[in-house]
């Protein structure tokens, strides 16, 4: 198995040389967009979730075998870094939150069909001035270790949260509360300093029981449809079924193990070999090799991929210097060989599913290599004859490792030295992510179902703003998105927004991947989600 894994990837090199020199020698240059459907839009759509997991779309539910659904069973999924933290309302990783969502649930939680509905607050209304929140929780509602979830609860976990209880805001959408108040034992209202039209969508923030939180080594307690079981850093974490889960009927599996597999190749092994059941987030070149004897699901993504740059970087601060890189990669090619031109290519941190709010400008760049354009901006920066460029990947996504070589490829035909330097998923969080001591990085970031998720990271004063992106007029715009009330006019700030950081080359953005997933034929019932999650719930065996 390894041996064939060596022979594919030097296939895969063979033929990305071939195609770039084709590249270099014809000037290909084109200017296709890809094409994106579904909206994700709606900021009002809220669902009861009894009504909205009873329904089946097919333009997202992976529904393809008629048998009927078996209650019971275990299931290992594999999963491609550890977590960052078990409490909630700290972990940062996309990966982290992914499996949280099993065992956590806030007062709304997404759907499939990207609406919110109601979780542990059966009901909400907004004022007309959009600064009091008032929520009535659901009748039933309980807690894993038995308790039911009370007013007190909710007023504990959005104070922490917000920062109202130490001073600390632990989610920083939610630093605008004010107060949160227990009008009686079913109905918390919540105060709010300055309205915004997204804040509905932070209340997804995961109730916890009043005090634990303040417990480091305690076992982590939710709602959610699996409850916590054992977690063994770099091994993975086991949960289970629910018994008193609110939502009737769910979930249907007894046991969900997330198994942490780090190696690409570890990775496919296990899974032709039958210990891992469920696999999300394949290329293109790994779904083909397993196509035969798994499931293989694909629907787009939520996670926008870039070669992100630091713009404090010597370098890379010259604004020329990142434009170069722009114009000297293909996107178009990065997105035949790892995406199997599946992928959407964009050119500014923005979702396209976010029609609203989205604004195509691949025209800027071109989606095709400009190796000329790219070498007169070098010039003129003072770099005639190119530069080096690290780019650090972490090394346990192949997704990433696969379009790192494409990138650097394309990169030296422009003169730029590109040397790519694998690093442990780990290494990758604290170095690039949280102290920003890196060059340049291929990754992706995700976003939940609102414009500001993925836009405010880039404001110069953003503790996500890991590029350290610096512009004033950003951040003067961002603010003015944020504080519009008027849906059309919030739609020309994030337009405006996108618009900067393109023309400022913010970083080099190519696409919004598809994900593609490795299931066990005797499962059903996986559904993709507008939002980064592995939903375990709604998984079952089928009956043969």
């Amino acid at each position: 198995m390894k041996n064939l894994f060596f022979m594919k990837r030097k296939l895969f090199s063979l033929l990305l040389a071939a195609l770039l020199t084709m590249a270099v020698l014809g000037g290909c240059g084109s200017d296709g967009t890809g094409e994106s459907s579904g909206d994700n839009s709606s900021m009002e759509s809220v669902k009861d979730s009894t009504e909205a997991n009873s329904e089946e779309s097919s333009g997202n539910s992976a529904e393809a075998n008629s048998g009927e659904p078996v209650y019971g069973g275990s299931v290992v999924v594999g999963i491609q870094q550890d977590i960052d933290s078990l409490d909630p309302h700290k972990a940062t990783a996309a990966g982290t939150k992914e499996i949280l969502f099993n065992i956590f649930e806030g007062l709304v939680k997404p759907d499939k069909n990207g609406d919110l509905m109601n979780a542990i607050a059966s009901d909400y209304t907004v004022s007309e001035d959009g600064l009091v929140y008032t929520f009535t929780l659901r009748e039933g509602v309980k807690f894993h270790n038995g308790n039911a979830v009370t007013a007190e609860d909710v007023k504990y976990s959005l104070e922490r949260a917000s920062g109202l209880l130490d001073g600390t805001p632990l989610i920083s959408s939610l630093s605008v509360l004010t107060s949160v108040d227990i009008i009686d034992d079913k109905t918390v209202q919540v105060t709010v300093g300055s309205a915004n039209t997204e804040l509905i969508y932070s209340f997804v923030a995961a109730i916890i029981p009043a005090g634990s939180g303040e417990d480091a080594s305690g076992t982590p307690i939710g709602t959610g449809p699996f409850s916590f079981v054992s977690y063994t850093p770099q091994v993975g974490i086991v949960v289970k079924k629910n018994a008193d889960y609110w939502q009737e009927g769910l979930p249907y599996l007894d046991e969900v193990n997330f198994k942490i597999v780090n190696s690409p190749d570890t990775a496919l092994m296990e899974i032709q070999g039958g210990s891992i059941d469920i696999y999300p987030y394949l290329t293109d070149s790994q779904a083909n090799e397993l196509k035969s004897s798994f499931r293989i699901l694909s629907a787009p993504s939520v996670n926008v991929q870039a070669l992100f740059l630091n713009n404090a970087d010597p370098v890379l601060g010259d604004v020329r210097i990142r434009q170069a890189i722009c114009y000297a990669l293909d996107k178009d090619m990065v997105n035949d060989f790892v995406a199997g031109g599946n992928a959407t290519l964009i050119s500014s941190a923005m979702l396209p599913t976010l029609q609203t709010y989205y604004v195509d400008l691949n025209d800027t760049y071109g989606t095709g290599a400009n190796i000329e354009k790219a070498k007169e901006l070098m010039t003129e920066a003072g770099y005639p004859d190119g530069f080096d460029l690290e780019i650090t990947v972490p090394s346990n996504y192949e997704f990433h490792m696969q379009t790192a070589e494409v990138v650097a490829e394309e990169l030296k035909a422009a003169g730029i030295n590109a040397v790519i330097n694998p690093v442990e998923w780990n290494t990758w969080l604290e170095e690039c992510y949280t102290n920003r001591n890196y060059q340049s990085t291929i990754c992706a970031i995700t976003s939940d179902m609102t414009p500001g998720y993925l836009m405010n990271r880039f404001q110069t004063d953003s503790k996500k703003n890991f590029i350290n992106f610096a512009s004033a007029e950003y951040d003067e715009t961002y603010q003015k998105a944020a504080a519009a009330m008027d849906s059309a006019e919030k739609a020309e700030y994030y337009k405006q927004l996108q618009q900067i950081l393109n023309d400022e080359a913010g970083s080099a953005f190519i696409q919004v991947p598809p994900i593609t997933i490795a299931m066990n034929p005797k499962l059903a019932g996986y559904v993709f989600y507008p939002v980064y999650v592995q939903d375990m719930s709604t998984v079952y065996f089928v009956e043969n």
